[in-house]
This record gives C-alpha cells, structure tokens and sequence, in this order.
C-alpha cells in the first residue's frame, strides 16, 4: 500500500488549468518531480496525484481519480511525500491490491516496517548474473522451445482474439523452479482489465488455488487511466525486494502492456506532447526500458526477478 507523510508540508490553490486528467499549477519549484500530493476539491474531497512534470513556473500533476468536479479556483494541492513508496514484505503473498498499491480483497491494508520507492533499485551491470536456471511454466511449447530461465526477460505477442489470459493463467498455477531451496512467488500486475477479464481470472484463481503464492496489482478499465502507469513499477518494487532482501524467486507476469502504452499516449496528449509514431510519445521506448530492465540476478544474492510481459499486437 502506498503511504503518505501525515505532516502538512505544503498546501497551495495556485491551480491554473485542468486537462483531462492533469492539474497544472503554478510555483513549479515547490513541488519534486514524483512527488505525492492530496488534490482537495471545492467540497473538501481528497484525491491522489503525483507530480509528473516540474519546473521552475509551474508543475503538472497526474490526479489518480477522476477530475470531475474540480476547478480552478477553489481547488487546493497538497504536498504529502516527496516520492510515491510502497510497503513490501512476505506477508503480502495471497493479497490483492488495486494499481496503485490499495487492498482489493476486502482485507485491512497491508503495513511493513519498511516502505520503498516505486522507481525501484538499478543494478549494477557488474554485479548481475548471466541467466542460467531453468524455470518452468508448465506451457510444453515454452519449456521445450523458447526456456525460461531465471533473471530474463521472455515476452509473449498475442494478437487480438488470442488466449493471452489462458496462458497467463496457466503459468501462474503450473510455474515452478526445479531444485531450488529459495521460496518461489508470482506478482502479477494487470493493466486495464475488463470486467470479464477480472471475473476470469479470479475463477482461476479459486479454482486453481494459486493465490497461495501470488501478489496480484489489477488495475480494470474503468479505473483511472494514469493507474496503469504506476502498476508496474508497484509489482516490480515488490518483486525486487522479495528477491534481494528476502531471497524469494519471483516470476512477474504484465499484461497488457498495449494497456500501459496507451495510456502513456493518453497522457502525453493531455500535456500537449508532440506525438510519435502511432500517437506515442517518442520517450515510450525509454519508458519501456525503465522496465523491462529490472530484471535480473545479482552476484552474492540467492533471489531473482524474472519477467514475461504480454503484448497485445496493436
């Protein structure tokens, strides 16, 4: 779950123009660029947002709900953490959570002794370890034909139509690491899932038994589309921390990534970004990298982070 500084830092109404799901304000300086902050709407409602662009003028910031019912005038930002963290620890295994960190099973949100930022922790090119153990799937075509092993990154290319959550599923119940001593955990963070989808997978997961050993991040449809940008880094901040400082192998599964993209494009069309191929922002890629690059094993640590990211062929 994500938390916040309960101490008052800032408090500022110098709200200048609402574009979709962006607030910009004036006084850029104030506020760190991935800041945490309470929008506090004309009838005193509080929402979440985190600072997505900053400079010396003014600031943009991504409102995590919806934006209806605010205005220029008599809406006030408040800066609560300097950086969007999240609790992490084994006792999360079996829990649900919303994109953005919040239980969504009905149980009392989760508090470690430690929280930690969702940018994650780079490794150093050093200390990484050549990928080397097999991890299997229990998908005959994966195991035989395209291996996984621990520390890769392995994505699948669905096409619309095509069983992308059938296999996601599978391999949620079905993956194991062969001869290890370490304990082995699946995160799965799902970005704009329909309806059907969530009911799906959570069949699945009653009927398979698998949320015994899985930390899922779902952010449906219908929830706010900046969500899904902050559902990964969630589900990789907690993988990372139960492979490097708990020793757990972990397998992260991300679909849809089409989902994420598209919302990076919804984004940089709100900021007025000049567009790339397709609609994209030409920084998608680097985005993308941000990623997909934490993955890994690291020299003298007995854990690993493994990805499959799902693509939905656009």
């Amino acid at each position: 779950m994500t938390t916040f500084d309960r101490d008052l830092v800032i408090e500022s109404a110098n709200v200048q123009y609402i574009s979709g799901p962006l607030v910009f304000v004036g006084d850029g300086k104030r506020y760190p660029l991935g800041a945490i902050v309470d929008i506090i709407a004309p009838d005193d409602t509080v929402r979440r947002g985190q600072v997505l662009e900053t400079s010396r003028e003014h600031a943009v910031i991504q409102v995590l709900e919806t934006t209806s019912g605010l205005d220029t005038l008599a809406t006030r930002i408040r800066l609560r953490e300097n950086i969007a963290r999240v609790f992490v620890g084994p006792e999360m295994v079996g829990r649900i959570f919303t994109g953005s960190g919040q239980p969504r099973d009905q149980l009392p949100a989760f508090v470690a002794s430690k929280q930690y930022p969702i940018e994650g922790m780079p490794i150093n090119p050093v200390s990484r370890v050549s990928p080397s153990d097999f991890i299997q799937t229990g998908i005959t075509a994966i195991d035989l034909f395209n291996t996984l092993v621990r520390g890769q990154k392995l994505p699948i290319f669905s096409g619309s139509g095509l069983p992308a959550n059938e296999i996601v599923s599978q391999i949620i119940a079905n993956a194991t690491v062969p001869n290890s001593e370490s304990d082995f955990v699946v995160v799965f963070a799902a970005m704009g899932l329909t309806g059907r989808d969530y009911s799906y997978f959570m069949n699945e997961f009653a009927r398979a038994g698998s949320m015994g050993r899985t930390i899922v991040y779902m952010n449906l449809a219908d929830d706010p589309t900046i969500e899904r940008l902050l559902t990964p880094r969630f589900a990789l901040t907690t993988a990372e921390v139960l492979a490097f400082e708990y020793g757990y192998h972990v397998l992260v599964l991300m679909s849809d990534m089409t989902s994420y993209c598209d919302a990076l494009r919804e984004v940089g069309a709100a900021r007025e970004e000049i567009p790339g191929r397709r609609g994209y922002p030409g920084y998608m890629y680097t985005d993308l990298a941000s990623l997909f690059e934490r993955a890994g094993q690291v020299r003298g640590k007995p854990g690993s982070v493994t990805q499959i990211p799902i693509l939905t062929m656009p």
